[in-house]
């Protein structure tokens, strides 16, 4: 499955320790909006990987996914 593939590749989700209560099931759900959000950007060409990179440096990139300005 790609989306499992992506979640595992580019944010590590095998490799989370979180087990308490329905934090892994809610710290998943935060991946699956996180990447779907990415993906739908435009305006910077790179992959998610690089996308997340540049959102975490850049202020301004940040705010501008979140505020989908990048939508095509």
């Amino acid at each position: 499955n790609k989306l499992h593939w992506r979640l595992d590749v580019v944010m590590n989700e095998d490799d989370c320790k979180i087990r308490r209560g329905n934090a892994a099931e809610l710290f998943s759900g935060i991946r699956h909006i996180a990447i779907n959000i990415l993906t739908n950007d435009k305006v910077f060409k790179a992959g998610l990987r690089r996308k997340m990179q540049k959102a975490a440096m850049e202020r301004n990139y940040l705010a501008s996914v979140l505020a989908g300005n990048g939508l095509s």
